[in-house]
Formats: C-alpha cells, sequence, structure tokens
C-alpha cells in the first residue's frame, strides 16, 4: 500500500513511524512534512491546507490512502474532496470536523444531548462579553475563541484585567483572524485532567489509552496555554471504573449526538476531559489525533495501525481486536525560545544522528528543517524526545536523559513533565 500523510509536525511523524512497522505498508509520502520526517517518507511541498493542491498530490502519486492528520485541512473540507474523486482518506469531512473548528458548535451540541461540560455562555460583541464577566466576578475563568487558534485560543484569565486583555484581543486586535468572530465563556472547572482518543468509524468507537498533556509553558503549570510541551502515558488518574463512566456518559453519547445531526463522525475524536467532583466533564473536542499525545500513545499501540484505518473508512472498526502494550510511555516537547510568542528559526541543532535520533528514544520532529546535511529549528515546537518504560518513572527518565544530549541555542523544556 502506499500512503499519503498531509501535515508537518511531529504527530505526522509519530504516525509515520508507526505506519512503517506495517508489513502492509509498502510507501509512504508525506506533504509538506519537515526535515526529521524526510527520513522516513518522500516529501512534497505541498501546503497542508491545499486543499486541491493535496488532491492532485494524491492522484499524480496514485496513492491507496490519505491520511488527513491536522485540524485545518479537516475544517476545510480535504476528506470531502479526496473521496468525491475516489481515493480513501482518513478523517471527518468537514461537518463532523465542525466538533473541533466551532467552540459554539462542539458547547451547543453538549447542551442538547446532555453530555457534561462546564457552564458557558456565547458572545458576538466584546462590550456584551466584558459585562457578563464583570457581572459574574467569578475567577479563574475560561476565555475561548470559537474556530481553530492552533492550540492556543484559551485563555484561563486570573482577574478582569486579564479577561478584558484576552477579549479584546480576540475580538478587537483579532490575534485568530476570523476564529475570535465570536467567543465562548465557560465556568473554570477544577480536577486532574486527561486525554483520551478514540477510533470511530460512525457506529463503533474504540477508546486508545489514555495520556496527560500539559499545555502551559513553564514548569508549575505556569505562562501561556501552547500546544502541548510534553505528555505521559497512561494517566495516572484514569482508571477502567472512569472509562467505564466516559463511555457510558460521553463517548458513546457523542457519536450517537453526530450521527442524530447528520454529521456522523469517523476518523479519530480526541476527548479532553477533566474529573470533576462531579464526574468526568468534556472541556473540549479535536477531530483529529493530538500533539503531543500521539507520541505517547502510538508507542504503546500493538494493532498495525494500518488495518485500523482501513476497518474505520471501511466501517467495520468492530471487527478489529485493537491491543496495547503495558509499557509506559513519556515525551518532552523541545521548544525554541520564546514559545508560545514569537521565536527565531534556522537555529542548528546538536547532538542527533544523520536521521535525526538518538539511541533507545524517538526523537518525533515537529518544527525542523535540514540544510547541508544539518538540522536546524523550524517552529515553535521544534522536537518530542519520547521513550517507553515499565513504568512513568522509567519513561520519563529514559526520556529526560535523550533530551540532555541535544542542544540549540536558545532551546527550552519543561522539567516536571509528568510530576503533576
Amino acid at each position: 500500500m502506499k500512503i499519503l500523510m498531509v501535515g508537518s509536525g511531529g504527530r505526522e511523524h509519530a504516525l509515520i513511524r508507526k505506519l512503517k512497522e506495517c508489513s502492509r505498508v509498502d510507501e509512504i509520502i508525506c506533504a509538506p512534512g519537515n526535515g526529521g520526517i524526510s527520513f522516513d517518507a518522500q516529501c512534497f511541498s505541498v501546503d497542508a491546507g491545499d486543499v486541491c493542491g493535496m488532491v492532485k498530490l494524491a492522484q499524480e502519486q496514485g496513492v491507496d490512502i490519505v491520511f488527513v492528520a491536522p485540524d485545518d485541512p479537516l475544517a476545510a473540507g480535504m476528506v470531502d474532496e479526496m473521496e468525491r474523486v475516489g481515493i480513501k482518506a482518513f478523517g471527518p469531512q468537514k461537518n463532523a470536523a465542525e466538533i473541533e473548528s466551532s467552540k459554539v458548535f462542539s458547547k451547543d451540541l453538549m447542551k442538547k444531548y446532555a453530555i457534561p461540560t462546564a457552564a458557558y455562555e456565547i458572545f458576538d460583541d466584546p462590550e456584551a462579553a466584558l459585562n457578563f464577566i464583570n457581572i459574574q466576578n467569578q475567577y479563574p475563568v475560561v476565555i475561548k475563541a470559537d474556530g481553530l487558534a492552533l492550540g492556543k485560543g484559551v485563555v484561563i484569565a486570573e482577574s478582569y484585567d486579564e479577561a478584558e486583555d484576552a477579549v479584546n484581543s480576540m475580538m478587537k486586535d483579532k490575534i485568530f483572524g476570523d476564529s475570535g468572530n465570536r467567543v465562548v465563556i465557560e465556568e473554570y472547572l477544577t480536577g486532574p485532567e486527561v486525554s483520551v482518543l478514540a477510533f470511530t468509524d460512525g457506529k463503533t468507537i474504540a477508546p486508545m489509552v489514555s495520556s496527560m498533556d500539559h499545555k502551559r509553558a513553564f514548569d508549575g503549570d505556569t505562562g501561556p496555554n501552547t500546544g502541548g510541551m510534553g505528555a505521559i502515558s497512561p494517566n495516572p488518574y484514569y482508571n477502567a471504573d472512569m472509562a467505564e463512566r466516559c463511555m457510558e456518559s460521553i463517548f458513546m453519547p457523542t457519536v450517537h449526538a453526530m450521527n442524530d445531526e447528520g454529521r456522523p463522525f469517523k476518523g479519530c475524536l480526541y476527548f479532553g476531559l477533566i474529573l470533576t467532583s462531579d464526574g468526568p466533564k468534556v472541556i473540549e473536542y479535536n477531530s483529529r489525533f493530538g500533539d503531543p499525545e500521539t507520541q505517547v500513545i502510538l508507542p504503546r499501540l500493538i494493532t498495525p495501525l494500518i488495518d485500523i484505518i482501513e476497518a474505520v473508512i471501511e466501517e467495520r472498526l468492530d471487527t478489529v481486536d485493537i491491543k496495547w502494550s503495558d509499557k509506559a510511555c513519556a515525551c518532552i516537547m523541545m521548544a525554541s525560545g520564546g514559545y508560545p510568542g514569537e521565536y527565531e528559526k534556522d537555529i542548528p541543532i546538536s547532538g542527533l544522528d544523520k536521521n535525526g535520533q538518538i539511541i533507545d528514544v524517538f526523537v518525533y520532529h515537529s518544527g525542523t528543517k535540514i540544510t547541508e546535511n544539518i538540522f536546524k529549528t523550524n517552529g515553535g515546537r521544534v522536537l518530542g524526545v519520547t521513550a517507553l518504560g515499565d513504568t512513568i518513572e522509567e519513561a520519563l527518565l529514559l526520556a529526560y536523559s535523550g533530551v540532555s544530549k541535544i542542544n540549540f541555542d536558545k532551546g527550552f523544556y519543561r522539567r516536571d513533565i509528568g510530576t503533576r
């Protein structure tokens, strides 16, 4: 089989390396890819959001399956277009991807179908939003841009001044473009957070092993939200009883709700959960594999990934027995100085071998390029250094050992991943 992977980050690199383990996969190409991915797949310079260009590439290359990994092309209907021209694609269609691309849609869906989530209000006027926050006078308060914002469209404001800055930057300054035309103001929930990704073909849902993401930039869960600074799997707060509760009250109801809305979801459905004193609640949905959760989940997958992908596309997921390793996994993200704000690029990276790897760990490339056989930084999140172990502590020790061998000027990483 020949697979086209759409995307350019660490998530895509992890997916590609897992697909390379499958005996039935002969060739993998990637667009646009990155420096590290180029050692595992042939890369083509087609932008991930270029729907027409990607369809053309898939046709010219004669691929069997297109895996649409990032949120933007899913929201733009890339899967719809692939299927329209007769190419199999993994991922939800545009109308189902709206479960991530519109916070307003997802919150209203949960309200309509009684899926537990935080109380909220929706605003399209910044003054009305700020007046509501002022009257409520409850902090922290969560402010979310309606649309996609590279994982950075959520602000947890500790005061009115912080809330005012967030609302104005989203709705007036348009730092996220049209994604900030509407905002969701919701109550702040407390409790351990859990990420659960699930394969679903629109009928059957098969949750993957759990994980814990770390969104804040700096140690102690401080600093601005990022796309994710590291992850561990399994999540120590998520046990079999909680998994059963989530299946009954959240996972299956979500699949049924999307079907009832005429938006059957096929692909990977991500549940960002918080385990409150009132039970598990949904913080957010994603319509694709998370990053860096993918980097700690896929190393634990035993069943060939291509078998699951085909079963999802062909709506026969109930015929696949998906098996997972009992090993633990940890991923440490190495980022460019200044991230998630402005940062420099083209900084040489030392410590990697000629294939961009280190012995005993997986190095998933998120934002790298290669020029004259030298790896250089080319993004905010640069490398996801990942390791398996018999325990989370052992996996973390191995991952941090790998991090210690890598260096690039102004780079930084959190030193407390997995210790929450």
